[in-house]
């Protein structure tokens, strides 16, 4: 094992390059400039507030009936199937992200330099750990990955790291595993990875200008719409899909949408996506294989579809005010 250690890390040291560009933001060096309040509530975003919560409420009345057509129902039983390797598909993946962020110089996304040779070792070390078969190892891997992302947290700041919590689920799930915790494993990666996803989106339209600029460098296809507006749209479906995650209402058919959705933002932005949402990618793809019933969601509190259409609805609302009130207090 010592051997097999010994290998990677110094092959990792090779392959690292000793420089790289630094990104201030993955696809912008447009300064941030904070949106007012007045503007960020527009009539637009009421609109789609309300049309989101409408929508997300009829789910519940949906999703149950389309659960019982029948090629819904053996597309559910053959992916079912693959279950037993869901923990093996976290722990590879997370082991092939940090191969593919350390040969480009960072580490978590694609602005967060590997800037010293102590963490470049660490971070080779906890790959090497995460390829040995062996829980104890894994665990071992975990733990090394959560002492560098609190190292980056204090050098970056906790509200910076905030938009890529889901690496602390991803970590507890590897850290629980073979344990008498090992069941709350996936309902934590559900929960940290949809409020990561409602975070991120907040910031699109706190500081609008930046999304802005992307959309006029990239040619992002607009379909029509005047770009600020669909920002805000983008921005909306982004938080409904965390959102999604949380309440436990993200079923495999539209899990399998949403990851087709960042396949192509993929192709349209290049390696930079690459390198700062292919762990997104492989959780997307857990949550497709398996599904929602391990998870017992919030939404299960209440028994009736209309008790669980006005919680999703009232819920909604109040989650999505809550989320921008603190994002643009602390941004």
């Amino acid at each position: 094992m010592k051997k097999v250690l010994f290998i990677i890390t110094g092959l990792g040291l090779v392959l690292t390059p000793l420089y790289t560009k630094a990104h201030v933001k993955w696809f912008t060096e447009v300064a941030a400039q904070k949106e007012s309040i007045e503007n960020i509530l527009s009539p637009l975003f009421m609109v789609l507030s309300l049309l989101a919560a409408i929508v997300l409420a009829s789910l519940t009345l949906i999703i149950p009936r389309t659960a019982e057509w029948p090629f819904i129902r053996k597309w559910d039983d053959f992916l079912s199937g693959f279950r037993k390797y869901s923990r093996y598909l976290l722990k590879y993946g997370t082991a092939l992200t940090l191969i593919i962020q350390i040969i480009n110089g960072t580490l978590f996304a694609p602005e967060i330099l590997v800037d010293t040779t102590l963490m470049t070792i660490l971070v080779w070390i906890t790959i090497g750990l995460l390829l040995i078969p062996n829980h104890i190892f894994t665990k071992l891997g975990a733990g090394i990955l959560l002492g560098l992302f609190v190292y980056v947290s204090i050098q970056h700041g906790i509200f910076d790291m905030l938009d890529y919590g889901f690496y602390l689920a991803i970590i507890g799930v590897l850290l629980v595993g073979k344990t008498r915790l090992e069941t709350v494993g996936f309902p934590f990666l559900y929960l940290g990875t949809g409020l990561s996803l409602c975070w991120v989106a907040v910031e699109k339209w706190v500081y609008p200008t930046m999304s802005l600029d992307i959309v006029a460098s990239h040619n992002v296809p607009t379909f029509g719409f005047d770009p600020a507006a669909f920002i805000v749209m983008a921005a909306f479906v982004e938080f409904v899909v965390g959102y999604l995650l949380v309440v436990g209402i993200l079923n495999r058919v539209l899990g399998f949408v949403v990851t087709v959705i960042f396949i192509m933002t993929t192709m349209l932005f290049g390696t930079t996506e690459v390198i700062g949402h292919f762990m997104i990618h492989i959780v997307l793809i857990i949550f497709i294989i398996e599904g929602v019933s391990f998870y017992n969601p919030p939404i299960k509190m209440h028994k009736t579809r209309t008790d669980q259409f006005i919680f999703v609805f009232l819920n909604f609302i109040f989650v999505l005010s809550t989320f921008v009130l603190i994002y643009y207090r602390f941004a």
